[in-house]
């Protein structure tokens, strides 16, 4: 009789994933986190040196130099991992920009310009490589959203951001429906607060700003980058296999007060 191992589902080894906004912050780590389960890596953002340095840190791993909202993105992207590692099995998108700034004072054009990036560009990334991945036998999407996604903020007003992030978790659920019986799961993240480049400063390193979070947040502290990991590798893996279509808040219980 074989010996139950039930971490073993949780394992990559064999596959190859592409992280985007991998030059830093969360995306680095869950670079660095899919490395460590197995996964070979391909490495997506616009900051080249960043990306290189994270590639040779992790081995298997190669660094495209890439703006996830240019047209010839989501080929390169496909093509790099097939000539690279013969294969494409886990999308993360991760790439994202934010713009915060009361709704009356943003721009139109501004407005657009994220959701270029964190909405557009996720979708046609998915678009290519759910078709490199039902070609080989199925894959996993990761999108990364956020409470923003789910529930308001106001206090930080960022209509862009919160539009772009809910648009992920609708585009989940379709995305989940249409590719079910194809071989493709499509999961997303919901992350509260973490530290990143993009919250430091404004979040974290406001004493106002954080003294708000924690008397919000019913853990009474914003997250730890680690606290991701368990479910990114959950949603990546075969240990989520008959779970697709949903948006897992990962926020220290932000969305559910």
């Amino acid at each position: 009789m074989n010996e139950l191992d039930p971490l073993a589902a949780f394992r990559l080894d064999g596959r190859v994933a592409v992280v985007t906004g991998a030059s830093s912050g969360l995306g680095r780590r869950f670079a660095r986190v899919l490395g460590a389960a197995g996964a070979a890596v391909v490495l997506v953002a616009r900051r080249g040196e960043r990306l290189a340095q994270l590639a040779a840190e992790l081995g298997s791993a190669v660094a495209l130099t890439a703006d996830v909202t240019a047209p010839d993105t989501p080929d390169r992207v496909v093509e790099t991992a097939q000539r690279a590692f013969g294969r494409l099995d886990v999308l993360v998108n991760n790439a994202g920009i934010v713009d915060p700034v009361p709704a009356l004072d943003q721009p139109v054009d501004d407005f657009r310009r994220v959701l270029d990036v964190n909405l557009v560009g996720a979708y046609a990334l998915t678009r290519a490589c759910a078709g490199a991945m039902i070609d080989s036998g199925g894959g996993t999407v990761v999108n990364i959203s956020s409470l923003w996604g789910l529930v308001g903020v106001g206090q930080i007003p960022d209509a862009a951001y919160a539009a772009s992030k809910a648009g992920l978790v609708g585009l989940t659920r379709e995305l989940a429906a249409q590719w079910a019986r194809r071989g493709v799961r499509v999961n997303a993240i919901a992350p509260g607060w973490f530290e990143t480049e993009m919250t430091a400063g404004t979040m974290f390193g406001d004493e106002a700003a954080e003294r708000w979070m924690r008397s919000r947040t019913p853990m009474g502290r914003g997250g730890a980058e680690q606290e991701l990991d368990g479910a990114l590798l959950f949603l990546a893996s075969d240990a989520s296999s008959f779970v697709t279509g949903v948006t897992l808040p990962v926020d220290g219980g932000w969305t559910a007060v």
